[in-house]
């Protein structure tokens, strides 16, 4: 185990496995790229959808229950399924990771918009504001919190997940983690999972940091 760490060490400072196609720095931008997009476009899809059924009240049952349908979706099954039915393309990778993504934006969202106490919404509606100001200037406001959790949870599951575009060939730190085991290279493979569970710390506690400071004013 020692050996092998120390190889995993020699193997992440070697100067020339940062470079090229194949180096690390390639490899965390298309991590990154895959990432970032397939959470933008979860939360195209999520927020406003958590903000429709947090603000109307309808549809929540089947909302929430379908978006947990998507969190319990097999994600290389997926990619499977839907790489046999488009082909060779990022399209099987970036499905599976929106749907990983949906739920954790839609639960979170629909969780902020239903814990803004409903006196503060009855009070803004008496002084006059119409339902769509209620919902951009009195709950959005409130449940930020909460919608900024969601997205960063979805983004942490991403990370973690984005591995498996390498495993329809294409690129990211998963091309490391499928590439060691059919070469049976240990060492690249830990280097794989050792990169990927880095970025994922990294980037929770830049977003962490970045709602604390955002919402250092708020009141528990």
């Amino acid at each position: 185990m020692y050996e092998l760490f120390k190889n995993l060490g020699k193997w992440l400072a070697d100067g020339d496995q940062w470079s090229g196609s194949d180096g690390i720095a390639h490899r965390l931008a298309e991590h990154l790229q895959y990432s970032l997009l397939a959470t933008l476009i979860a939360a195209a899809i999520g927020l406003p959808l958590g903000l429709l059924i947090g603000h109307t009240g309808k549809g929540a049952f089947v909302a929430i229950n379908l978006a947990s349908f998507g969190r319990a979706l097999p994600t290389v099954g997926l990619v499977v399924l839907v790489f046999l039915a488009s082909g060779l393309s990022m399209w099987p990778v970036y499905v599976a990771l929106v749907a990983l993504a949906v739920p954790a934006i839609v639960t979170n969202t629909y969780a902020g918009m239903t814990a803004v106490d409903p006196d503060v919404k009855d009070a803004a509606r008496g002084q006059g504001l119409r339902g769509h100001q209620v919902l951009f200037q009195v709950e959005l406001p409130l449940a930020l919190p909460l919608i900024m959790t969601g997205l960063r949870l979805a983004l942490i599951q991403v990370v973690a997940t984005a591995t498996i575009a390498a495993y329809v060939s294409f690129g990211g730190l998963g091309r490391y983690v499928f590439d060691g085991l059919a070469q049976r290279d240990l060492v690249q493979v830990l280097g794989g999972a050792v990169l990927v569970a880095l970025l994922a710390v990294a980037l929770d506690l830049v977003l962490s940091g970045l709602q604390r400071f955002l919402f250092r004013h708020r009141t528990a």
